[in-house]
């Protein structure tokens, strides 16, 4: 009970935090702002973070967290290519279905330097990750192969380029002519003779 109490105002920290630095901009907003729309007190902010920018890295580290759990889900005899689609589309249908509130966060995170760095930092972290689930898939040897490292980072570039396009878009359906999942799909059709050309 008091596991689920804890998460659920992690939660409401974690909404309003984010509602409110992508709408007033991260330098515009302070912890008591961030506290007193989530109801609660500074200090109880400062159980959960140690600061607002916290807030943000931990929404990277949950997006890397679904992206390796989703590898780690796909049947074992899947191409990579189909593999690798399937475990970056997975934080990428949870933004686009909340596209709302998530587009107006992308934006945040790539438009303020110190976040854009944290964003890159993560992505670093995730590319190990993706790296050591397609090594273990595979069977292949981390210390003589370079399959898994450049196959990771080709899904994470796609990635990150679908963000960026989606970020960029312009309208009331707020991404443009295309959504994360459409433009994803794009990439890895470009990407999947690479991918799949190489495997045993």
């Amino acid at each position: 009970m008091a596991q689920r109490k804890r998460q659920l105002v992690a939660t409401e920290l974690t909404e309003a935090a984010l509602q409110l630095l992508a709408l007033k901009g991260f330098d515009a907003v302070t912890v008591d702002e961030i506290a007193t729309t989530a109801g609660v007190s500074k200090r109880t902010f400062f159980r959960y973070f140690a600061s607002k920018e916290d807030v943000v890295v931990q929404f990277l580290a949950d997006m890397g967290a679904d992206m390796r759990a989703g590898l780690a889900a796909r049947p074992a005899g899947e191409r990579p290519s189909e593999a690798l689609l399937h475990a970056v589309s997975v934080p990428l249908t949870i933004c686009d279905a909340h596209a709302d509130r998530a587009l107006p966060v992308v934006r945040l995170i790539l438009r303020t330097p110190a976040l854009l760095a944290r964003f890159l930092e993560h992505q670093a972290r995730w590319r190990e990750d993706l790296t050591e689930e397609l090594a273990t898939r595979l069977g292949r040897d981390l210390r003589t192969d370079l399959y898994p490292r450049l196959a990771a980072g080709m899904a994470l570039a796609a990635f990150d380029a679908v963000l960026h396009r989606w970020s960029e878009g312009e309208g009331e359906d707020a991404g443009g002519s295309a959504d994360p999942g459409t433009l994803i799909e794009d990439a890895f059709a470009v990407l999947a003779p690479a991918l799949d050309s190489v495997t045993p």
